[in-house]
Parts: C-alpha cells; structure tokens; sequence
C-alpha cells in the first residue's frame, strides 16, 4: 500500500514529461506535402493554433493575431502554425478560407486528429507556445484581448 504514492507520482511525472514533449507525426500541408512535427525542435519559438472552419472563435483569434503577427515577429522571431483539424467532409473548404482570410500562417490538416489527440487537446480554439519543441504555454478557448496574454508569453520566452 506505501508504493501507491509513489506509483501515482511516477505516472503524474510521466504523464507531465510526456505532455512537453512533441510527438513523431507528420501532417499534410496545403501543398499536400508532408510536414514532420517533431521538426519544430529545433524552432526557438513557434505557435501552434488549433481551429476549424466551423470554429467561429478560431477565426476570430487567428484573424486578430494576423494583425499582430508582423510586429510580434519582428519582437521575437516567432512562428505560427495554424493546425486545421477539419475533417474528410470539410477539408475541401480549408483552402480557400485561409485565402479569403489571407493568413500568413503555415497552414497544416489534422483530418484523423493524431497530433490532437496526441497533445490531449478538447477543445478549440487551443493555442500552444513551444520554446525549443517544449510546450511553455497552453491555453484554450478564445475572449478577445488574448493576444495579449500571448505576447506577454513570447517576450517571456524569447532566448
């Protein structure tokens, strides 16, 4: 009965260690070219923005963060990656919409949401902020002034 503690420290630590860590699953981009997402270890700083067409609230984020997205750049070198986990039924529409919107994010397609399902993300909107491939902000759901909250991660992080 004593190991039961220290058995459910070793799987939280676990579990923890794991979490930050970026899985070996590779996603299709627009191009329909592969994209290996264990790559962005060796990126300083990146974002990763879950969202949807369907997602009315991942619009509204990924189109205020596209105003910011220049300077917030030029203040830490940061990239984004906007992951669309639309699937089969409306994947045909995620082209044209990231078009129309005229983001300027790297677009990639969870269409079977592996690397969802592998980050342990519910819910979308979900913003993750990766430093050297370690997750140093998680974040879900969207109210307008978040981007602020964001930045204040980034200069936080900036090497």
């Amino acid at each position: 009965m004593r190991q039961l503690p220290a058995l459910i420290f070793t799987l939280l630590l676990f579990s923890a260690t794991y979490a930050q860590s970026l899985p070996y699953i590779s996603l299709k981009t627009l191009e329909n070219k592969g994209f290996q997402i264990k790559l962005l270890e060796k990126e300083p700083l990146v974002i990763i923005s879950f969202w949807a067409t369907w997602c009315s609230n991942c619009i509204y984020e990924l189109d205020e963060i596209k105003e910011l997205y220049s300077d917030w750049q030029k203040q830490t070198g940061v990239k984004i990656i906007a992951v669309s986990i639309d699937d089969y039924r409306t994947i045909s529409r995620v082209k044209p919409f990231v078009k129309s919107h005229q983001w300027p994010y790297k677009i990639l397609l969870d269409t079977n949401q592996k690397l969802k399902r592998a980050l342990n993300i519910s819910n979308i909107p979900e913003i993750i902020i990766l430093k050297k491939g370690k997750i140093v902000y998680q974040h879900s759901g969207y109210t307008p002034g978040n981007e602020d909250a964001i930045f204040d991660i980034l200069i936080q992080n900036i090497q």
